[in-house]
């Protein structure tokens, strides 16, 4: 019988760690595994003779680390990553003001310059240091790699001018002249290019590592949702424990409006049980003696006696938390633009710089040489490239907040550009999620107003989910006395001398709700679940963007063709489970499809992190919101299009942004090579290009929705 375990992965920096490591533990015998970049967990499945102290050691020869779960939270503690950030920023601000600021230039600021950027760029910028060494080792160039070559090439550079050169002379400062001409480097120092690339991808990098953090929220929300203790019956009494020292076979009482602890059959009593926060539908279920109950749903009417069948792993709630965990594993890794163009660009630098090196060592010695080579490689140092993700995101996120749409990632900018269908679950999604009194017939000889305030009197002291549509808008209403709940049938009472009795009748529309007051019928109300009023506009919206929208929801075929009518939809998969929501997805993915899936509930979670894009109503359940890639705040599904919307013109910002990024370094080497390089050229071009960076993502800022 084959293992399975999940290992915590560190050191990863993209996504082509995560396919070296995944490769490094396949090729082991036995073992079969998927490496997940985005949450930094590989599942790996492992037969009998496989040890986990094997699995650790190969992901070591990889140069990453790998730790049991366990073990890497009780290892958790200060943020290395937020504090190195910290000091970057620190020092480096400074660094970058007097290399700019002629003012700021007295007598002995290089030296000053010196003393700040050394911890930036050695405590600050070892990750990049280690990652670039990672990759060298396995014959790999990443983002890591530049910017490990760059900022080294820049501080070396200036060590070499303060200690040898000219440099360090008192009261040295840049020449601020756009001659393009010769120079012999011996007074020119880097350390601005050195410590504020180092900030600037310091920062990205600590915001991108927030974002992944997050990817495991929906887990722990899923497990929270649980009942946190129990009552559970021995020897005919009550005794309370924590839920989790339930045991299959034990007797446990759930009082109304408590939660199910787990997963049972009822062994007493009769009740509505509200599943909604895992079956997404907002009609209650009722049940007595026989039936089967879920864990997390609450209890909304009498009180019921289970008996567990299921515990701990075993439970619905716990195998929907490995649902979603699966589904964001398998999920497509995006391999990011710029490592992809830097494993072409970081060896055409080398190669250009040895190059260069080689050809001024026979034509001018080894001062013109050094200092021409270590131009090519401070020019092809990416500065504007570190600002070109993070300032779009920063841009793009703040304003998608103003609209009410939160961003979680890169990741979910990019899943957006191929996205050609749209999965919008039904409850709360289309609809408001709630039960709504949509019509009343009164019988001859009773007024409606009157027959309404007597039945919300008496529904008023229920505790069924049906009774909220009739007693909202009602105030001041009269008591009710010999008040009698029927689990399944209905409720009775007595409100002002009249003897009130409601109970379910039939109805094509929605829920029919019978009234007999004094033994006479009295009226019907019907009660539903009623579209949001932005629904059909939403839904429009979305074609106008290219989109296939498909009806996704556990309630019946009838129900949800009528709704799929009412908003101009064509495509209805009905009543399916969690389960068959991951599967309704992996179905169309199967067919081609890139598929985004819009859900509120729990039962969406899982569907949501297998899609390729998951959106997830801000009114909606905390596991959803989690295990979505964007959430839409106000809970309006208008806002689902001006969220893709959004994302594409985002991506595209960054796109637009590399593009030029890489442009300045491809235009500029040239000039390095050929030893015309001046400082001041070099300076004011990278300011240039960053702030053509900057500016070009505050575009973003206009976005209108």
């Amino acid at each position: 019988m084959p293992n399975l375990i999940q290992l915590s992965i560190g050191g990863m920096t993209c996504a082509s760690c995560a396919n070296r490591i995944e490769r490094k533990l396949n090729r082991l015998d036995g073992v079969t595994a998927t490496v997940n970049y985005a949450t930094e967990k590989a599942n790996v499945v492992f037969a009998p003779g496989v040890s986990v102290k094997a699995l650790v050691e190969e992901v070591k020869k990889a140069g990453y680390s790998a730790t049991l779960p366990e073990e890497t939270k009780q290892a958790e503690g200060r943020d290395p990553l937020r504090d190195r950030l910290i000091t970057a920023v620190v020092l480096a601000v400074p660094v970058i003001a007097m290399a700019m600021i002629p003012a700021l230039q007295f007598t002995y600021w290089q030296w000053l310059s010196l003393t700040l950027a050394a911890p930036v760029v050695t405590y600050a910028g070892w990750p990049f240091h280690k990652a670039a060494w990672t990759n060298l080792r396995h014959g790999a160039a990443t983002m890591d790699t530049l910017v490990s070559l760059g900022t080294l090439a820049a501080f070396g550079w200036s060590l070499w001018a303060l200690f040898l050169g000219t440099a360090g002379t008192p009261g040295m400062i840049h020449p601020f002249s756009f001659a393009i001409e010769r120079s012999d480097g011996s007074g020119n120092i880097y350390l601005e290019t050195a410590a504020g690339v180092t900030a600037f991808l310091l920062a990205g990098r600590y915001f991108e590592a927030r974002a992944k953090r997050r990817a495991g929220d929906a887990l722990r929300g899923l497990m929270e949702l649980g009942a946190k203790d129990v009552a559970v019956l021995r020897d005919g009494k009550e005794t309370r424990l924590p839920a989790e020292l339930l045991k299959a076979g034990d007797l446990f009482v759930v009082r109304p409006g408590e939660k199910i602890a787990t997963d049972g059959v009822v062994h007493e009593g009769a009740s509505a049980v509200d599943a909604s926060m895992l079956t997404g539908e907002s009609m209650p279920v009722e049940v007595s003696a026989g039936d089967a109950v879920t864990g997390a749903t609450v209890n909304a009417g009498g009180r019921l006696v289970v008996k567990a069948t299921r515990v701990g792993a075993d439970t619905t709630l716990a195998q929907m938390a490995r649902m979603v965990e699966e589904a964001q594993t398998g999920k497509a890794r995006v391999q990011r633009l710029a490592d992809r163009i830097s494993g072409v660009f970081v060896p055409v630098v080398i190669a250009l710089a040895v190059g260069t090196l080689g050809f001024w060592l026979a034509v001018d010695g080894p001062t013109a040489a050094f200092t021409a080579a270590v131009a090519v490689l401070i020019i092809a140092c990416p500065c504007a490239l570190g600002l070109a993700t993070p300032t779009a995101l920063l841009v793009g996120t703040g304003r998608g907040a103003q609209l009410g749409i939160l961003i979680k990632g890169p990741e979910a900018l990019e899943s957006t550009r191929g996205v050609d269908t749209v999965l919008l679950d039904k409850t709360g999604t289309i609809t408001q999620g709630r039960m709504t009194l949509t019509d009343v017939t009164v019988a001859a000889g009773f007024e409606e107003e009157a027959v309404r305030r007597l039945a919300a009197a008496v529904e008023h002291a229920s505790e069924h989910p049906i009774a909220g549509a009739l007693t909202r808008g009602h105030a001041n209403l009269p008591p009710v006395t010999d008040f009698t709940a029927i689990p399944g049938e209905g409720v009775s009472g007595v409100v002002e001398g009249h003897e009130i009795v409601i109970g379910r009748a039939d109805s094509s529309e929605g829920t029919g709700v019978r009234i007999t007051i004094d033994g006479a019928p009295a009226a019907v109300m019907v009660v539903a679940d009623v579209l949001k009023p932005s629904s059909v506009k939403a839904v429009a919206e979305l074609k106008a963007l290219g989109l296939k929208p498909v009806l996704l929801t556990g309630d019946n075929e009838a129900v949800a063709r009528r709704v799929a009518d009412q908003v101009g939809i064509d495509e209805v998969i009905a009543g399916v489970l969690p389960a068959g929501k991951v599967d309704a997805v992996k179905r169309l993915q199967g067919e081609g499809r890139v598929v985004a899936m819009v859900g509120d509930g729990v039962n969406d979670a899982a569907a949501l992190a297998q899609a390729d894009l998951g959106l997830a109503m801000g009114t909606g359940a905390d596991a959803a919101i989690q295990a979505a890639d964007l959430t839409l705040v106000r809970g309006d599904l208008r806002v689902a299009a001006s969220a893709i919307r959004l994302s594409r013109r985002t991506l595209r910002i960054i796109k637009g942004n590399l593009f030029w990024a890489f442009a300045y370094n491809v235009a500029a080497l040239p000039l390095a090579a050929l030893g015309l390089l001046s400082p001041m050229i070099a300076g004011a071009a990278m300011a240039l290009s960053s702030a053509f960076v900057v500016g070009n993502s505050l575009r973003l800022r206009g976005f209108k929705g």
